[in-house]
């Protein structure tokens, strides 16, 4: 189970815009915290089909999808690091080994591959 560059070049944008645009609702006080809430996990929903429409295997789509909310959670992973305490790369981990485990569990797939994955494309494309 790969998730190739050309992917996440698709993800990545995709779901940065529409994230953004959640986020600038969230901040203005059109959406609550339940809101935003569910705004993302719908965002993430339309993404799974968007792919799926595409031909995308769900795991791999997972994996793409995992990794990009990783990306563009930079910002939140490197507060709660300042707050804590801890290294970034400690908080990134915990995220990373978070997000592989909801993977293998939902895909029966290997945890350790996926957590791999996901921590290549963190390394690819965060900032």
């Amino acid at each position: 189970m790969s998730v190739n560059k050309q992917l996440m070049e698709l993800v990545l944008p995709r779901l940065a815009q529409r994230l953004h645009r959640e986020i600038k609702r969230y901040r203005a006080g059109k959406l609550d915290d339940a809101g935003f809430s569910e705004k993302f996990e719908s965002l993430l929903q339309g993404q799974y089909a968007w792919l799926a429409e595409r031909g995308v295997p769900e795991q791999h789509a997972a994996v793409a999808i995992h990794g990009a909310v990783l990306v563009l959670s930079g910002p939140g992973l490197r507060a709660e690091a300042k707050e804590t305490g801890l290294p970034l790369e400690v908080i990134e981990q915990r995220a990373i080994e978070a997000a592989a485990s909801d993977i293998a569990r939902n895909y029966e797939v290997d945890e350790r591959k996926t957590a791999s994955q996901i921590s290549s494309i963190v390394a690819q494309y965060a900032d």
